[in-house]
């Protein structure tokens, strides 16, 4: 139940058909700087995320210790 070659040459002559020799180099092209700066963008901000670090917080309720990290996940 896969898709065969003979159905992959169909549907590349249809798009041929509707988009034209011209316009696909122009759509591949576009939607490669749209992914590359979807990638630049998600590797600036895991750079520029805040960090906090890890620091011990005592929980006077329940007489322990736990860390900041572990206080947010419990939240």
């Amino acid at each position: 139940m896969g898709v065969s070659t003979w159905q992959i040459i169909v549907i590349l002559l249809v798009v041929l058909l509707l988009f034209g020799g011209k316009k696909i180099p122009e759509l591949a092209s576009g939607l490669g700087k749209g992914i590359k700066n979807f990638k630049d963008a998600v590797k600036e901000g895991e750079e520029g995320a805040d960090v906090k670090p890890t620091e011990k917080v005592e929980d006077k309720t329940a007489n322990t210790t736990e860390t900041t990290k572990e206080k947010e996940v419990n939240a």
